[in-house]
């Protein structure tokens, strides 16, 4: 049996270095696979000049290293938003990052269906048949990158469980994949690894990370309620020959914070259970 392959994202390196300064600290700490967030002033592909862009690829290459995935969170765009406008300014920001990963032969962008409130929420019809439309719109913008959309699911979502990506995704169309974050189908009670199993081949990226159930995060592996090891027999059973990101967030300007510390000590649990040791 392969070990599965293990990248780090730049999610914790947000405010503190910009994407590609990021991906060569990872790279100090010995990773060779990342996934780059999506995020100003972090790496934000509108205000990239075009050597700076170029200094991204020439880098990548030159160093034999690649980017496993694009990450776009929400916060400050809605993709199911009532106003029209917001989703269109969601969705041209997506068509940047499409393209900026068919830059960087990148073969992900991962979306996030739109958060919801509290109190009271647009029809659920409504929020979903916004969300289908603009990802098939966004399907047919990457048609011809190499580039393939990604649904992940998040518990502050509208569709957060695993079968909500299954039924979305049927509905958009068979281009879509699943970025599936183990962490949070753990977090709302789902068994992790039959999700993997039920989804099968449509499983492309996978994330993970830790959290409790009074409060929602992304902390390093062994302090919360993941258990990785069935998720790891889960994806070899499916025969699973993509990424798993090593998602931990925390902000590295934050005083105490670790994320190298988080990040090394996660990938050891990782290696322990049926993943590629760190270096």
């Amino acid at each position: 049996m392969s070990k599965l392959e293990v990248a780090a994202s730049t999610f914790p390196f947000l405010y503190s270095h910009d994407g590609l300064g990021a991906m060569k600290h990872l790279q100090s700490l010995g990773y060779d696979i990342f996934e780059l967030m999506i995020f100003p002033p972090h790496c934000w592909p509108r205000e990239l000049s075009p050597e700076t862009r170029k200094e991204y690829a020439a880098w990548l290459e030159g160093e034999g290293l690649r980017i496993s995935s694009f990450c776009y969170p929400l916060l400050d765009n809605n993709p199911n938003g009532v106003d029209k406008l917001m989703r269109d300014y969601t969705l041209d920001r997506y068509r940047e990052a499409i393209d900026f990963a068919a830059e960087l032969s990148c073969p992900y962008v991962v979306a996030i269906p739109g958060p919801v409130n509290s109190l009271i929420n647009p029809p659920h019809q409504w929020m979903l048949d916004w969300f289908v439309e603009g990802m098939k719109q966004l399907v047919t913008h990457a048609k011809g990158t190499g580039v393939e959309l990604l649904l992940e699911n998040v518990p502050f979502t509208y569709l957060p469980t695993a079968q909500d990506m299954m039924d979305t995704a049927d509905l958009i169309g068979p281009e879509i994949g699943i970025n599936f974050d183990i962490c949070n189908s753990a977090f709302i009670k789902e068994d992790p690894a039959a999700a993997i199993r039920m989804m099968g081949d449509k499983v492309k990226n996978v994330h993970i990370s830790d959290s409790g159930y009074d409060e929602f995060v992304h902390a390093r592996l062994g302090t919360g309620i993941v258990n990785p090891r069935p998720s790891a027999q889960a994806l070899n059973e499916i025969g699973y020959q993509g990424v798993t990101v090593l998602e931990i967030i925390t902000d590295a300007l934050q005083p105490g914070a670790d994320p190298d510390g988080d990040i090394k000590a996660s990938h050891k649990i990782l290696s322990e259970q049926g993943w590629a040791p760190l270096g």
